[in-house]
């Protein structure tokens, strides 16, 4: 197919293998819409499988797409236990692979996408626009170069490749690239002989406020209790509060309660310090280790490792040439921005929404999923899957499907992002915020609660 097949027989690119774009695909396919999927990696959820060691917070009856569902039925497939809460590698081997295998040739791996556009037009050109059909261009595994027409392009590749930096002010810090190799921007897996050794009997800074910083504290804290001498700092840009540790008992999704919860023990039982309104600026060697500087000029306690856990942020580059419509603080779809702002936000406070709040200036070109939310970390799975289906039966043309969109999230629970600039967290500043955290949550029984449970990808 090239520029001069009619575009209604044309494909709809769908970039990235992950759990939403899989979803655009059976939703696609539902509609009569052959979808083709381009995915990085060697195989289905590249980017899960690098957190498979982290349980989401979801059970699998809200990680598993009623399309997708539908379209593995028939090859034997049961959903697990819908009250379980799968990990990474569980999300992946026992979901995303299986629906990938079903879709068969509509996936290509190895396929990385390096730009769009519309046909013969870069993006200062108004003339014939809307009536040309996109130009998708792939770099494959072998250093090939291919360019694919498209009718219309749905991105749902999400952010995990693009970590924010250890910067307070989004940059990275002074010294963060020189001293790379005491540096990640993973939860570490202390299953890995290799993760474990850098950890163990070490102090290791973890920075971050999030579900991952959370999950980060927790292991660390597990193996403090093994390897004498471990110890973790945790850097916090706030002080602590109440909602530092998220809406514990109260919050609708159990197991995401419970990690703030035994981040708050990992605390308490002294496996962590808390380094509070410290806003990183540089990083310096200090006899084999590193000292982290703040913005005030003090200095952390010499540290052995650092994982910064500060949130993800979309890659926009390959999407240059098309007219995107995007918040200026969020870099989400303007329409969106203000429906899943953190500092107002919670996951479960953000209002429905579907094709036409991702809508842009380029008709026909989607973000949807985690890089639809741009810098904001109140993403849900659901969410993904709510949206998929309606671009999908936008571009169907039911348009009264499209605008139906339904969903019930939790309230409760971690809000995420940086709320106001040194302000108290969101119970205890004036006109509050969404997450209503109980001030001091109490210590619960975890019993057949995961013990690991988090989302390194902003929800789920």
């Amino acid at each position: 197919m090239n520029e001069n097949t009619p575009t209604g027989q044309l494909p709809v690119v769908v970039i990235g293998a992950g759990p939403i774009g899989l979803a655009a695909a059976a939703h696609l396919i539902e509609r009569d819409i052959e979808p083709l999927v381009l995915e990085a990696g060697p195989g289905a959820g590249t980017a899960v499988r690098e957190w498979g060691h982290v349980r989401l917070f979801s059970p699998w009856a809200e990680v598993v797409d009623p399309a997708a569902e539908k379209l593995l039925a028939p090859t034997g497939w049961v959903r697990p236990d819908g009250v379980s809460y799968p990990a990474g590698a569980d999300w992946a081997g026992l979901y995303l692979q299986p629906l990938a295998d079903v879709l068969g040739e509509r996936v290509r791996y190895g396929a990385r996408v390096t730009g769009v556009a519309r046909a013969g037009r870069d993006r200062i050109v108004d003339s014939g626009r809307d009536e040309q059909p996109f130009t998708v261009h792939v770099t494959t595994a072998d250093g090939g170069e291919q360019r694919i027409t498209a009718r219309a392009v749905v991105d749902a590749s999400g952010t995990w490749s693009t970590p924010n930096p250890l910067g307070a002010d989004g940059l990275p810090a002074l010294g963060e690239r020189t001293h790379a190799t005491r540096i990640s921007y993973r939860v570490p897996d202390l299953q890995d002989p290799a993760v474990r050794a850098r950890h163990a009997g070490r102090r290791t800074a973890v920075v971050g406020s999030g579900a991952s910083a959370f999950t980060a504290l927790a292991l660390l804290a597990g193996l403090a209790k093994e390897e004498p001498g471990t110890h973790a700092v945790w850097v916090l840009r706030r002080g602590l509060s109440g909602s530092t540790y998220g809406g514990g008992e109260a919050d609708q999704l159990p197991a995401r309660g419970a990690l703030g919860l035994r981040a708050k023990a990992a605390v308490e039982a002294g496996h962590a310090s808390a380094l509070t309104g410290f806003r990183t600026a540089g990083v310096e060697p200090a006899g084999g280790r590193v000292v982290l500087l703040a913005e005030d000029g003090r200095r952390s306690e010499p540290l052995d490792e650092v994982v910064v856990l500060t949130g993800l942020r979309p890659d926009l580059s390959f999407l240059s040439e098309v007219r995107l419509g995007l918040d200026e603080r969020l870099q989400a779809p303007v329409e969106l921005a203000p429906l899943i702002d953190p500092n107002q936000h919670s996951c479960g406070t953000v209002y429905p929404h579907g094709a036409k709040e991702l809508s842009h200036p380029e008709s026909g070109v989607y973000l949807v999923g985690m890089k639809s939310y741009g810098r904001a970390p109140t993403f849900l799975a659901m969410t993904g899957y709510e949206q998929v289906r309606s671009v999908a039966a936008h571009l169907a043309g039911d348009h009264e499907a499209a605008a139906r969109v339904e969903l019930t999230l939790p309230e409760t629970g971690v809000c995420g992002g940086a709320g106001l600039f040194d302000q108290p967290g969101p119970e205890q500043a004036d006109g509050g915020g969404c997450c209503s955290a109980p001030v001091a949550p109490q210590l619960i029984t975890l019993g057949a609660a995961p013990q690991d449970s988090c989302s390194t990808t902003g929800g789920c």
